[in-house]
């Protein structure tokens, strides 16, 4: 690096490097927990396709108790009924497995090799729990709402599996997913909204440590159940246009109780290492924001250190994304308000938390933009917080630094940064406050 950088940061920069150099070197090897006995095996997409060629339902021998051979043939009965060309795939999903743990490679795979001029597809989600609806070659007979509204169905709560891919195809048949999908969003809406809740300070009030933090708070109904695996999941509402009032009431969670931490803490470390050797290779005397990245590379190393979840996490990814946007020629936008894993952000939006008259500017990755111009509810970052699996930007301003700043999209100007709030101690009390151990 040029010589312009000071030299009493030096040594702090030297000694993250090989901080960070020992971590990644330890977390090597380092995975996710595994699913014993229900990964698919080698030639499973095969299998799948092979078996939907010649009947409407595949599903996996982790699933048979859930959906009984007596089960499976009420399903295509009712398949057959409807006269739509319906497939059903149940696959237990894992990292790493011919579908990459994605229900969305799922489908993807199973449209293509089938290679159907029509197809509508009912799948399970990442995690097994609830279903996703996918038509080809576009959404014709409401699908996508079909399989949504399954989850949000107060007799289906104690339903198991069979029960819901059934109602969902009967939805499908009869043309009726979006209607039934905003009916029981109304009904959650309605239902939270007389239920009595905490606010957390508007945006523009002080936070603590004597600086103005924009805050969100976003009111949400989370439709909480038990999944097949005993672990507690959170399935995805609607959300408004962007010219009407925003509402999040219950947001996609992007099943994070079982997301790959360490995965993820050895991407923070990477884009950590990275951010300084761009600093290395920068030439001080025509890098004028050489400073706020060498003081984002800091604040980044330091919650690194510190990082107790995928929040914490996620904001090193942020802090590494501010770091690099301070080394280029014109400013950037931070990472997706919603989750920073989706990258940086495309642009801007307004956004109304459900009961909050006031809206919010955040910066929105473009998966997310059109989640929310189609009225679906983008997928969101979840945490625990005192029990609860609640979206990061409903922790109280105090017990998240994250919450107060949405990773970047609620800073209140150019001289107020993430680097400068860590700076000042913010997400070293936020540490203070917070109450659940590691998950």
């Amino acid at each position: 690096m040029s010589s312009d950088r000071p030299a009493v940061r030096r040594p702090r920069a030297a000694g993250l490097l090989a901080v960070l150099l020992l971590a990644c070197a330890a977390l090597l090897g380092t995975g996710g927990p595994a699913r014993a006995d229900s990964t698919p095996a080698a030639g499973s997409a095969a299998t799948v396709v092979d078996v939907l060629r010649t009947g409407p339902i595949y599903v996996d021998p982790a699933f048979a108790a859930a959906v009984t051979p007596a089960q499976q043939k009420e399903l295509a009965d009712r398949i057959a009924a409807t006269g739509l060309p319906i497939k059903v795939a149940l696959v237990p999903l894992a990292k790493g497995d011919a579908f990459d743990g994605s229900a969305k490679s799922l489908a993807a795979v199973v449209n293509e090799r089938l290679g159907l001029p029509q197809l509508i597809l009912l799948t399970n989600d990442d995690f097994g729990t609830w279903l996703t609806g996918t038509e080809w070659p576009t959404d014709t007979h409401q699908t996508h709402d079909s399989a949504f509204a399954v989850s949000l169905l107060k007799e289906l709560k104690d339903a198991g599996l069979a029960a819901r891919v059934g109602r969902a195809i009967d939805l499908i048949g009869s043309g009726t997913g979006t209607a039934v999908y905003k009916a029981e969003s109304e009904r959650m809406d309605r239902e939270y909204a007389a239920r009595p809740h905490t606010e957390s300070p508007a945006p523009g009030t002080s936070s603590g440590g004597g600086s103005t933090v924009p805050v969100v708070t976003a009111a949400v109904v989370v439709a909480v159940l038990v999944s097949a695996g005993g672990g507690y999941l959170v399935r995805r509402r609607r959300s408004h246009r962007r010219d009407a009032a925003f509402a999040l009431p219950a947001v996609v969670f992007a099943a994070d109780l079982a997301a790959d931490e360490a995965g993820l803490r050895r991407q923070a470390a990477a884009e950590v290492l990275a951010l300084g050797e761009a600093m290395d290779g920068a030439d001080g005397t025509a890098t004028p924001g050489l400073s706020r990245a060498l003081d984002a590379y800091d604040a980044a190393g330091r919650v690194l250190d510190g990082a107790h979840d995928l929040a914490d996490l996620a904001g090193v990814l942020a802090l590494a994304a501010e770091g690099r946007a301070a080394l280029a020629p014109e400013p950037g936008l931070p990472l997706c308000f919603f989750d920073p894993r989706h990258g940086a952000a495309t642009g801007r939006t307004a956004w109304r938390p459900l009961g909050r008259r006031e809206q919010v500017d955040i910066a929105a990755c473009a998966d997310c933009t059109q989640a929310l111009r189609a009225r679906r509810a983008p997928q969101v970052l979840a945490v625990r917080d005192q029990g609860r699996t609640v979206p990061y930007f409903e922790v109280p301003a105090e017990r998240s630094l994250w919450a107060a700043t949405g990773y970047g999209s609620l800073l209140s100007g150019p001289d107020d940064t993430l680097a400068a709030r860590v700076g000042t101690g913010q997400f070293s009390r936020a540490r203070q406050y917070s109450t659940d151990p590691k998950d």
